[in-house]
C-alpha cells in the first residue's frame, strides 16, 4: 500500500482504539453502579452498609495502587511534601469519602434510573461552586443553561414513582461534595502544578478516605455488624466488586489519556441512558413519561454545556497557537536584526 493507505489504516486503528476505550469505560462504570445497587439494596443481596462497602473499595484500591506504583513501577509517583499532602490531599480525601459514602447510601432508597437523573445536576454544582470560589466567571448565558438543567431534573423528580426524600437528600449531598472536590482539585493541586492520574490519585487519596470513613463506621455500622453474627464475608462478591471499582479507575486513566476528558463526559451521557434502560427493563424499576421528559430537558442542557466547553477549549487552543506563532516570528525577526548588526562592513 502507498503512504495514503498506511495513513488510513493508522486513522482507522486510532478510531477503533478510541471506541474500545469508551466501550470499556461504559461497561465498567455500568457494572460498578449496578453491582453496588445489587449489594446494598434490601430486595437483592441485602447488605445495606454503604460505609463498609466504600471502605472495602478503598482498602482494595490502596493496596493495588501501592503495588502498581512501588512494586511494578506501572506509573511514576508524584513528588509531594508532607505539608502539601496535609494541606491539599487530605481535604480532597475528606470530600471524596463523603461523596462516596452518600452516593452509595442513596442506592438503598432510590432506583438506579432516578439516581442517574439526579446526577445530571453535576455541571450545575461544579459551575456554582466554581463561581463561589472564583474559579469560574459568572455568565448569564451559562446560568440560564444551569437553570434549564435544574428545571429538567425537578420535572424528573416530580414524575418519580418511588420518590424518597431522604434518598434525594443523600444523592444531592453526594453531588455537592463531589463538585466541591473537583473544584478543590483545581485550587489545591492543579494551581500548584501537581497533576494526579487515577492511579496516583488512589495511591494518595484512598488511604486518606479510609481514615475518614473509619470514624462514622465505628459509630454507625460497626455496632450493627457486630450484632449480625450470621454475616460471613463473601470474598467472591466483595472481591469482584472491588476489582471492578479499581478497573474503572484504570479505564478512566486510559480513556482520558488516549482521548480526552470531554470524550468521557459524552460517554457518560450514553452510559446514563443505558442505565436508565437497564433499570427499567431488567431491574423492573418504574420509569414514567414525566421522568423521561424531565431528564430529556436536563440532557439537552448538559449536551449544550459540553458543547460550550468544547468551543471554549478550541478558542483557547487557537489563541495559544497564535501567540506561539507571534512569539516565534518575533524571535526570528530579532535574530535577523541581530545578524545584520554583526555583519562586517566592507
Amino acid at each position: 500500500m502507498g503512504k495514503g493507505g498506511s495513513l488510513s489504516e493508522g486513522v482507522i486503528k486510532n478510531i477503533v482504539l478510541s471506541y474500545t476505550y469508551v466501550a470499556i469505560w461504559i461497561f465498567l462504570s455500568f457494572t460498578v453502579i449496578v453491582y453496588n445497587k445489587y449489594i446494598l439494596d434490601k430486595k437483592m443481596y441485602d447488605w445495606p452498609f454503604p460505609i463498609s462497602l466504600t471502605m472495602i473499595h478503598m482498602s482494595f484500591c490502596s493496596t493495588l495502587a501501592f503495588l502498581l506504583i512501588k512494586v511494578f513501577n506501572f506509573v511514576e509517583p508524584v513528588s509531594m511534601s508532607r505539608d502539601t499532602y496535609l494541606r491539599s490531599v487530605v481535604p480532597i480525601g475528606a470530600l471524596y469519602s463523603l461523596s462516596l459514602w452518600l452516593s452509595n447510601s442513596a442506592y438503598i432508597y432510590l432506583s438506579v434510573s432516578f439516581i442517574q437523573m439526579l446526577k445530571a445536576l453535576m455541571p450545575v454544582a461544579v459551575y456554582s461552586i466554581g463561581v463561589l470560589f472564583k474559579k469560574e466567571g459568572f455568565k448569564s448565558e451559562t446560568m440560564v443553561n444551569m437553570l434549564s438543567i435544574s428545571f429538567g431534573v425537578a420535572i424528573a423528580a416530580y414524575g418519580e414513582a418511588r420518590f424518597d426524600v431522604w434518598g434525594v437528600v443523600l444523592q444531592l449531598g453526594a453531588v455537592a461534595f463531589e463538585a466541591t472536590r473537583l473544584v478543590m482539585i483545581q485550587i489545591l493541586l492543579t494551581s500548584k502544578g501537581i497533576t494526579l492520574n487515577p492511579i496516583t490519585s488512589l495511591y494518595y487519596v484512598a488511604p486518606c478516605c479510609l481514615a475518614f470513613l473509619f470514624i462514622p463506621w465505628i459509630v454507625v455500622e460497626f455496632p450493627v455488624l457486630r450484632e449480625t453474627s450470621s454475616f460471613h464475608f463473601d470474598y467472591v462478591i466483595f472481591g469482584t466488586n472491588s476489582f471492578c471499582a479499581f478497573a474503572l479507575n484504570l479505564a478512566v486513566f486510559l480513556l482520558v489519556g488516549k482521548t480526552s476528558a470531554l470524550t468521557m463526559n459524552v460517554a457518560g451521557v450514553v452510559k446514563d441512558w443505558l442505565l436508565i434502560a437497564f433499570s427499567w427493563s431488567v431491574i423492573k424499576d418504574t420509569v414514567t413519561p414525566i421522568n423521561l421528559f424531565g431528564y430529556g430537558i436536563a440532557f439537552l442542557g448538559v449536551a449544550y454545556y459540553n458543547h460550550a466547553k468544547l468551543q471554549a477549549l478550541k478558542a483557547k487552543e487557537a489563541q495559544k497557537s497564535a501567540q506561539q506563532i507571534d512569539e516565534e516570528s518575533g524571535r526570528l525577526l530579532e535574530e535577523k536584526e541581530g545578524g545584520r548588526k554583526t555583519e562586517p562592513e566592507n
